[in-house]
């Protein structure tokens, strides 16, 4: 057990949190944890709707890890189940069904990915199908039979659809129902979730109390800003850092930040005090420092902790040597491409994985931001001559790179 009394443990678990229900009965649960000589219990769920956890999801998992440095028990519930439902926290609309096979391939790395910030000694995996995918149509109904519609229309999402007329379908009403009843069979003393999570781990409480459970704690963390926009941080946005990111690219998104939004990270994925941050942005407005410096403090802060100080400081190398002398990096990917009269150059730069779409080639083009060995590329309607065993360099934006070789 921690070597912190209860208050002390309370102060360090309630820092930068948004929601505590309640302080008083966490600061109870810890006494009675440090008397009984008894882990708490600490639940966090994660959906495997995509493959990649990302710096959005790091913030939840430092909190666990306060916990867990604490001496509590941490249970990482990968919602599996739930995962083919779809969390409606903050959608507008109901979400496409995944099928089972599409959310275990996602799961897959999940438990590999959380290990990079939790110990695995002493963390609890959990799938959630585990218990649902044996639970009985009586069983469903008697877990929906004990909250009221109109009680999970309070919730604002749902609230927003039902007030504009939006389709609401009933399977997403038993989200909210199904994330609380893995609190019931997991016993959970405190679940942990970002803001839009709240009513969730507050359905939970609910579960727990006719269950005949000490209801648990529910806390919630900020919600991290996308790397490129006011949205959180989500795949959905495509504005991520994957947690599974090459430190190159790790490093390379984190300084394409704002100065503000580099603010945001270091108070959400560091350990700086807000006393240490405001210090930090004065410092940068009176010119003292250089946001350039801040921002790769920043960002081999992080690379150093999904990775190591080898790593953190090759990357920052590669940075300046990329992207301050603009040269090419030193390991950028190869294609092979077969010869062509006339291609597209929108769609060869979308064939060789340098741009999502089309779209976004034609939008880098008409910025001026694509080259082709050093040549500007300025006409989006361009046709290429690829003859065989020429070979490209192409550049799309201010960090993308490709070799392509033709064949």
């Amino acid at each position: 057990m921690s070597f912190l009394n209860p208050k002390e443990q309370l102060q360090k678990i309630v820092a930068g949190t948004v929601d505590v229900v309640s302080p008083d009965i966490l600061h109870q649960k810890l006494i009675q944890s440090e008397q009984t000589k008894t882990a708490l219990r600490i639940k966090a769920g994660f959906d495997p709707s995509r493959p990649d956890l990302h710096l959005g999801h790091f913030v939840l998992l430092n909190k666990l890890k306060v916990f867990q440095k604490l001496g509590h028990h941490i249970l990482f519930v990968i919602g599996d189940f739930t995962a083919q439902i779809g969390d409606p926290s903050g959608c507008q609309k109901t979400r496409p069904i995944l099928t089972e096979t599409e959310v275990k391939e996602n799961a897959k790395t999940y438990a590999t990915q959380v290990f990079k910030v939790l110990d695995p000694k002493k963390t609890e995996i959990c799938f959630n199908s585990k218990w649902m995918q044996a639970m009985s149509a009586t069983k469903m109904i008697q877990l929906a039979s004990q909250y009221t519609v109109a009680r999970l229309l309070e919730r604002d999402d749902f609230a927003k659809r039902w007030q504009q007329k939006n389709p609401i379908s009933l399977h997403e009403f038993l989200y909210p129902l199904i994330q609380g009843y893995d609190s019931v069979v997991l016993k959970a003393d405190v679940e942990l979730g970002a803001t839009d999570q709240l009513f969730n781990l507050l359905v939970g409480r609910d579960l727990q109390k006719r269950a005949g459970q000490d209801p648990q704690c529910a806390i919630t963390v900020p919600l991290l800003e996308g790397i490129n926009g006011p949205q959180k941080m989500s795949k959905s946005y495509h504005n991520t850092i994957a947690l599974e990111d090459s430190p190159a690219n790790m490093f390379g998104k984190i300084m394409k930040l704002s100065d503000d939004r580099m603010l945001h990270y270091y108070a959400l994925l560091s350990d700086k005090t807000p006393k240490e941050i405001q210090q930090l942005k004065q410092e940068i407005s009176s010119g003292s420092k250089h946001p350039k410096t801040a921002k790769m403090n920043l960002a081999s802060l992080i690379v150093n902790q999904f990775y190591n100080e080898k790593e953190s400081q090759k990357a920052a190398h590669e940075f300046e040597r990329v992207f301050s002398a603009h040269e090419i990096p030193s390991d950028i990917p190869e294609y092979s491409y077969p010869a062509t009269k006339n291609i597209w150059v929108c769609h060869l730069l979308r064939e060789i994985k340098l741009v999502p779409s089309t779209s976004e080639a034609k939008r880098l083009i008409q910025s001026h931001a694509v080259l082709i060995n050093g040549e500007k590329i300025t006409d989006p309607n361009l046709k290429l001559q690829l003859k065989k065993a020429n070979t490209f360099i192409i550049k799309a934006g201010k960090r993308r790179f490709a070799k392509v070789r033709i064949t």
